[in-house]
């Protein structure tokens, strides 16, 4: 069942939620980023589970959706999209320096995806900050060396996307789906 379940994953600002949004136009199923969204509803609600706030409780709170993502993807017919996944939690607290509980290593080994995962390299040419996105190039590019430490250590192999238009992205990531 989880070699449907496609990860796109990088640093911010890499053009993953560009590409996802394009890829579901064609009709693939996709699961959103859960980072954008709890911080939608932690800015809305006066909350502190932030990134720039309190970086536990956020990653907390983005492994609860993470794993809800996926159960919920098990309902779907086909390859489905995860705009990052479970793994990408644990390369988040360890880029932060923080500890990396148990449950959430438990959850990064055991609800896999498909074995190879699509990186999107750090672009500063398409990079920019915004009012959810505040890292700065460093910390992008920083980011996006956590993730493709934390999935090749769960045995992931990573797949490049290439530097190329959105429409060259989504042909290249259905020639590796399909």
């Amino acid at each position: 069942m989880t070699e449907r379940f496609h990860i796109i994953t990088g640093g911010p600002g890499s053009g993953k939620s560009t590409l996802i949004e394009a890829l579901a136009a064609r009709g693939i199923p996709h699961r959103p980023e859960a980072g954008r969204a709890i911080i939608r509803d932690q800015v809305s609600l006066g909350g502190t589970a932030l990134p720039w706030a309190d970086r536990e409780a956020f990653a907390g709170l983005m492994l609860a959706s993470d794993m809800r993502s996926w159960r919920e993807a098990a309902a779907i017919p086909g390859p489905v999209l995860f705009d990052r996944g479970i793994p990408d939690v644990v390369g988040y607290l360890r880029l932060c320096g923080l500890p990396v509980p148990s449950a959430a290593m438990r959850a990064a080994e055991s609800l896999r995806y498909a074995r190879q995962v699509f990186l999107a390299p750090h672009c500063p040419a398409i990079f920019q900050q915004d009012a959810e996105r505040k890292q700065s190039p460093e910390e992008a590019e920083a980011t996006c060396r956590a993730m493709t430490e934390v999935y090749a250590e769960l045995g992931y192999e990573l797949i490049r996307l290439p530097l190329a238009s959105v429409a060259e992205r989504v042909d290249f990531v259905l020639s590796h789906i399909a």
